[in-house]
């Protein structure tokens, strides 16, 4: 038997509840205009990268990166409010800090889900189909421990499905309690921390923080920990403030207006800018290894660069970790017994759209064709908005929580059909276009196509 939603048509059905489309139901709620929306998540309760919520973790973008605050800061879905109600607003006060903890990022998330009506849990999207009669998507659902199916009605849809664990081909098959992936990492600690020895595989965030908590574990635990990481070094993330006006608006409207092929070496280009280690967790990993190397005492730590986990193979109570240095050429095997993988996440072509997908405009390499607007390129009238699935199109700000705000402020506009919110302009003293430049500096001006000076830089770039 399926269960619908009453028979109605929402005006927009949601796939998906993380940060982006949560903020988008935020933005929504309450609005005079009244849109009708629905936003389904398939797990039981609102998560949010439950597995890495350590102890002391900080969020990399400053707290004004909430769900609604970029757009609209009086409304009532605010970090601020969620001090307000909580009775933590002095405390937040004191605390004199914009990179507010992890964990309490998570909280005030879920405090928001749980103020949202339009938010329904435990429906597992399993296929999204248009129907030409009464010209809106049909979303069927189910209940994961049950089976029971749902079915929703909506005139535009907003994919927030998100990305999942990455774990290299090579990689798999063993126990996930021995091999596991970062995202997994508080939930098999226990088992780590009883291993007489552990590698750390990657050198983003992810590895770090988990890197720094077995660290700081290791006098009780004992074991041998090992970092490795293909990259040339363990780096920081680019967290300048002229480096971080790559994440604004103006940015991502730079790099939609490149050619593709363009785009793509762009993008694999600029990793330190979303993909590095904290500045400050880099600094206490240092300074750990430092204090614990006083007295001639030598920290039984590995940390090693420029080396890729070819493979893992089985050797009874432990695992042989077929290693290369790709740099020297150099190949050796590390023996571990515990295998903590920070191999980044990826995103995929959720099969329920398989319905849709003659219907929808492909590149050729297989993703999805994306509106300067950050919607679906598709052969139907109803809009699918994207949420941090157009990285390849729009850039590094794509995944970045101060964005996801500015992009539903432009999915809320589109909705009710007038700018409801103010489109953000000017929000950087940088300019990224060359039209930008010339049209602000008074001694600049363009070249025409054909002209014959040369193009090859003449300063130290």
């Amino acid at each position: 038997m399926i269960e619908t939603d009453e028979g109605s048509v929402h005006d927009v059905v949601g796939v998906g509840l993380g940060p982006f489309n949560l903020g988008l139901a935020a933005l929504l709620d309450g609005l005079e205009e009244d849109v009708d929306a629905a936003f389904l998540e398939r797990d039981a309760e609102f998560h949010w990268h439950e597995g890495m919520l350590l102890e002391g973790a900080t969020l990399e973008v400053p707290f004004l990166a909430d769900l609604v605050t970029l757009a609209d800061p009086t409304n009532p879905h605010s970090y601020l409010n969620y001090l307000r109600e909580r009775g933590r607003i002095y405390e937040f006060y004191f605390y004199e800090t914009f990179q507010i903890p992890r964990r309490e990022y998570d909280e005030y998330l879920r405090w928001v889900a749980e103020r949202l009506e339009s938010c329904r849990f435990e429906r597992e999207v399993i296929a999204v189909r248009w129907d030409d009669d009464r010209e809106n998507y049909v979303v069927a659902a189910e209940r994961p421990e049950t089976g029971e199916r749902f079915e929703y009605r909506g005139e535009h849809l907003a994919l927030g499905i998100g990305s999942r664990p990455r774990v290299p081909e090579p990689l798999r098959g063993h126990s996930e309690e021995d091999v596991f992936h970062t995202a997994r990492y508080r939930h098999n600690r226990d088992r780590a921390l009883d291993a007489d020895s552990i590698t750390v595989v990657g050198s983003g965030q992810s590895a770090a923080e988990v890197f720094q908590d077995l660290l700081e574990r290791q006098p009780e635990g004992g074991y041998r920990l090992d970092w490795l990481t293909r990259s040339e070094g363990f780096f920081p993330m680019e967290y300048s403030k002229l480096g971080l006006q790559h994440f604004t608006p103006e940015y991502m409207q730079y790099v939609y207006d490149l050619p593709q092929d363009v785009r793509d070496d762009l993008v694999s280009d600029q990793d330190l800018l979303y993909k590095g280690i904290d500045p400050g967790t880099s600094a206490e990993i240092y300074d750990l290894l430092y204090r614990r190397s006083i007295g001639d005492r030598e920290p039984d730590v590995g940390l090693f660069a420029m080396t890729e986990v070819r493979d893992i193979e089985s050797i009874g109570d432990a695992y042989a970790l077929d290693c290369h240095q790709w740099q020297a050429e150099e190949s050796f095997v590390h023996e571990s017994e515990v295998t903590i993988l920070g191999t980044g996440y990826e995103r995929v072509v959720p099969s329920f759209l398989a319905p849709l997908e003659d219907r929808i405009a492909w590149d050729d390499r297989g993703r999805f064709h994306v509106t300067e607007d950050h919607r679906l390129e598709i052969d139907l009238p109803g809009d699918v908005f994207l949420q941090n699935a157009e990285l390849h199109t729009h850039g590094v700000g794509v995944p970045d929580l101060g964005l996801g705000c500015h992009r539903n402020a432009t999915f809320v506009n589109r909705l009710v059909g007038h700018e409801l919110y103010p489109a953000d302009t000017d929000t950087v003293y940088q300019d990224f276009s060359v039209d930008r430049f010339v049209d602000r500096a008074p001694g600049a001006s363009q070249r025409g196509s054909e002209s014959t000076a040369s193009t090859t830089p003449t300063q130290d770039d």
